[in-house]
C-alpha cells in the first residue's frame, strides 16, 4: 500500500507541473501586450558647480577683488578714499600703532635728521588705533595726493598751511579744523601722543561733505616681481642723514617678507606687538634742500632719479619719475617694474654725498 500511495503523488505532482508549463505558454503566445503606463519626463536641476578639486583637496573659490595699492586679493571691492596719515617716527613715539593696516608707507626726512612716515590707509578695515600722529610739510601733501588721500595731521609749517588753506585740499587737521576726531593718550607725553582711527577719520571727512571714493591709482603686480638681474639682498641698510638713526631690513624666506628694524632693534607695532614687514622696499634718491632757519626741507619729488627696488631677496637698480597722473613710478629700460603683491615701503633719501652711500645691500 505504501508503494502505491508514493506512485501516486509522483504522478499528481508531475501533472501539476505540466499544466503549469501549458498555461504559460498559452500566455507567451496569445499575441495581447499589456499596454504600457505613462512615463512623465523628470528634469533634473541644474546642478552647481563643484569646487575645484587637486588630489582630493578642495580648493576654495579665489576672491573676485583685487586691492589696488597692494594687488592682494579680497572678498569685498576696496573703494574707499584713501587716507594718508603723517606719523611720529621720533624715538618716544616708537613703537607706533596702525602701521601694519597700510597698504603703503613713506620714510621722508623732516627738521633735524629725524624722518616722518605717511602711511597710506586704503584696503584694509579695522578698529585699531593710528599714531602718533603729527604736523605735515609741502612735500608730505604731494605724497598723499599721489593716491587722492584725505590728508591726517596735526598742525604744519605755514608753507603747508597755505597749500592746505589756499588749494581747498581735502585735510583733517587736529589743531585748526577737526579736533573733535583725534584724541591724547595719557600714558604717553605731548607731543607723541596724539592717536586717531580710521572710522573717526572717515567720520571727520562725511561731517566736512569730502569726496568718499576719490580714484586710487594702479599698480603693476607680478609673483615673480622684477627680480631679473638683481643681486642678492637678504640684508638691507638705508640711512637718511643722522648717524645714529638706521633703517634695516632682513628677509624671510619662509614668509617673502623683509623684517623692519630701527637701530637693530625690531620696528614693532604697539598693539600687535609684532615687527613691522613689508613685501617691496623702495629707495628713491631726491635733492633735499634746506630753505630757512629752523631747518625745513624742500624735497624734489619731480625730476626723477636713481632708484632700487628689493623684493623676494634680489635688489635691482633702476630710476623713478613722476608719471603725467601724478603718481611716483619705478621704472627700467623704458617700462614701470612691477611690485609683488603685497605691502611696500618707500624711503626718500638725499643725493649727497650720492644716492648709494645711503644704500647697503648684502
Amino acid at each position: 500500500m505504501k508503494e502505491t500511495s508514493r506512485k501516486r503523488l509522483r504522478i499528481t505532482a508531475a501533472l501539476g507541473f505540466a499544466i503549469l508549463l501549458l498555461a504559460v505558454l498559452l500566455g507567451g503566445c496569445s499575441g495581447k501586450e499589456q499596454p504600457e503606463q505613462p512615463v512623465e519626463d523628470v528634469i533634473a536641476p541644474p546642478a552647481e558647480p563643484a569646487p575645484e578639486e587637486d588630489d582630493g583637496i578642495v580648493v576654495p573659490a579665489e576672491p573676485a577683488f583685487t586691492a589696488p595699492l597692494t594687488g592682494l586679493k579680497q572678498d569685498t571691492a576696496a573703494d574707499k578714499r584713501a587716507v594718508a596719515v603723517m606719523i611720529n617716527n621720533m624715538s618716544k613715539a616708537r613703537p607706533q600703532s596702525g602701521l601694519p593696516h597700510a597698504d603703503m608707507v613713506w620714510e621722508v626726512l623732516a627738521e633735524g635728521g629725524i624722518t616722518r612716515l605717511v602711511a597710506i590707509f586704503q584696503s584694509d578695515s579695522f578698529t585699531d588705533t593710528i599714531g602718533p600722529i603729527r604736523s605735515i610739510r609741502p612735500y608730505l601733501i604731494e605724497l598723499g595726493e599721489t593716491y587722492g588721500g584725505l590728508l591726517a595731521h596735526a598742525g604744519g609749517s605755514p608753507d603747508a598751511y597755505a597749500i592746505l588753506q589756499k588749494q581747498k585740499k581735502p585735510y583733517l587737521d587736529e589743531i585748526t579744523n577737526a579736533g573733535g576726531y583725534f584724541w591724547r593718550d595719557k600714558s604717553r607725553k605731548a607731543p607723541h601722543n596724539l592717536y586717531s582711527s580710521l572710522e573717526k577719520l572717515r567720520q571727520g571727512a562725511d561731517k566736512k561733505k569730502y569726496d568718499s571714493d576719490t580714484p586710487v591709482p594702479a599698480y603693476p603686480f607680478s609673483d615673480e616681481g622684477a627680480t631679473a638681474g638683481g643681486s642678492p639682498a637678504a640684508q638691507v641698510g638705508i640711512s637718511f642723514l643722522l648717524k645714529n638713526y638706521k633703517v634695516s631690513y632682513a628677509y624671510n624666506p619662509a614668509t617673502r617678507l623683509y623684517e623692519r628694524s630701527i637701530n637693530g632693534k625690531p620696528h614693532t607695532d604697539l598693539t600687535t606687538e609684532k615687527q613691522l614687514t613689508t613685501t617691496n622696499i623702495v629707495v628713491l634718491g631726491a635733492k633735499h634742500t634746506v630753505y630757512d632757519d629752523i631747518g625745513r626741507l624742500k624735497v624734489d619729488l619731480e625730476s626723477g632719479g636713481p632708484a632700487m627696488l628689493i623684493q623676494l631677496g634680489q635688489a635691482v637698480e633702476c630710476t623713478w619719475e613722476r608719471s603725467g597722473d601724478g603718481v611716483i613710478r619705478i621704472m627700467k629700460d623704458g617700462k614701470e617694474l612691477p611690485f609683488v603683491p603685497g605691502k611696500t615701503y618707500y624711503h626718500i633719501v638725499p643725493m649727497t654725498p650720492s644716492f648709494a652711500e645711503h644704500i647697503t645691500v648684502s
